[in-house]
């Protein structure tokens, strides 16, 4: 019997879940709109929220849950990849919370969380199977082997996907967050209308940064030619862009999963939200027979109810940190 507390802070979201004996029972999530006012994330400013957010975010996951403190058997956290100052509050406050229950507690990377949201619901993958994980500052390609047995055989040598749609946003004057936006707009488009320039990178890696700056040098022509063209032609643009980034994924997913000899194909991270990636990762399914999985919307983002299960497959391994442990912005991912 498990009742694991789980904080997640990494970035500009204040989450807490709990998860009861392998079931998520809560999920609450805290949004920072501070930073639509900035076009980004403003690093400080969200430290300052998540002070603020914590405490009400995790009454209302015990609240939800229907448990008390006195139930919960173990505090799960992200210890990294983030941003420093939002991990600190996430961080301190789980051992905090920990030694004043004198309860185990468990640091979970942020990276394998989302992977391992995919065993949350029903459908679950079977080992070993291959994983997409796409957000504003990671795009990679995982060979899972177990739970905590992961290996990136592809990754972005410098910019991630993730970024590249939110930058394409602030060029078309999109507000933040732009992604969901491009991907609402791309419904109504035309995603041929426009091609940009593919990156020919080798094996199973990635790059995007020429990729944006394709975009950038686009518009600015088509502007010189006509100052509307963005306005006019805005659906049929993030179409296109949309297209062009979901190809460059599938086809290096199509090679590692060929490469790899698995037919078990998953996407997880923010980006995996995206309305393009999921029709045509399931199209591409069809046409190959594989297995796709693909995580509840709330699951995708940045959220606890994915450091809770993968707190939850640590516990039962009795795999605990101690008080010294620290946030990490940047963390190996082993």
């Amino acid at each position: 019997m498990s009742v694991i507390l789980a904080i997640e802070s990494s970035c500009d979201d204040t989450s807490v879940a709990i998860c009861n004996n392998g079931k998520i029972t809560a999920n609450v999530i805290a949004n920072q709109t501070i930073h639509e006012n900035y076009g980004g994330v403003i690093p400080e400013l969200a430290s300052r929220v998540h002070q603020q957010n914590i405490v009400p975010t995790i009454a209302q996951a015990l609240k939800n849950a229907n448990v008390t403190k006195q139930d919960i058997s173990a505090v799960a956290f992200t210890q990294g990849p983030g941003l420093f100052g939002s991990l600190l509050v996430g961080v301190s406050f789980a051992k905090s919370f920990a030694l004043a229950l004198n309860i185990p507690l468990i640091s979970v990377n942020h990276m394998h969380a989302h992977i391992l949201a995919h065993f949350i619901d029903d459908p679950k993958p079977t080992f070993p199977f291959l994983c997409l994980t796409v957000s504003g500052g990671h795009t990679q390609i995982v060979l899972v082997r177990d739970y905590f047995d992961m290996e990136i055989v592809g990754e972005t040598l410098d910019d991630a996907a993730g970024e590249a749609f939110d930058k394409t946003a602030k060029i078309l004057q999109l507000p933040y967050p732009g992604g969901p936006l491009i991907d609402k707009h791309a419904k109504n488009g035309n995603p041929l209308a426009y091609k940009f320039a593919e990156p020919q990178i080798a094996d199973l890696n990635f790059s995007f940064s020429g990729f944006k700056t394709s975009i950038l040098y686009f518009l600015r022509k088509k502007e010189q030619e006509n100052p509307n063209f963005i306005a006019e032609n805005l659906n049929d643009i993030c179409a296109s862009v949309q297209h062009s980034i979901v190809q460059i994924l599938l086809s290096k997913l199509k090679k590692a999963a060929k490469q790899f000899n698995i037919s078990q194909i998953a996407i997880a991270g923010g980006v995996s939200a995206n309305s393009g990636l999921r029709n045509d990762l399931q199209k591409l399914a069809d046409e190959l027979n594989w297995e796709v999985f693909i995580p509840a919307f709330q699951y995708c983002t940045d959220n606890a109810g994915m450091i809770a299960i993968a707190g939850y497959h640590k516990f039962l391994k009795n795999d605990f940190v101690g008080q010294d442990i620290s946030p990490k912005a940047r963390m190996e991912f082993r």
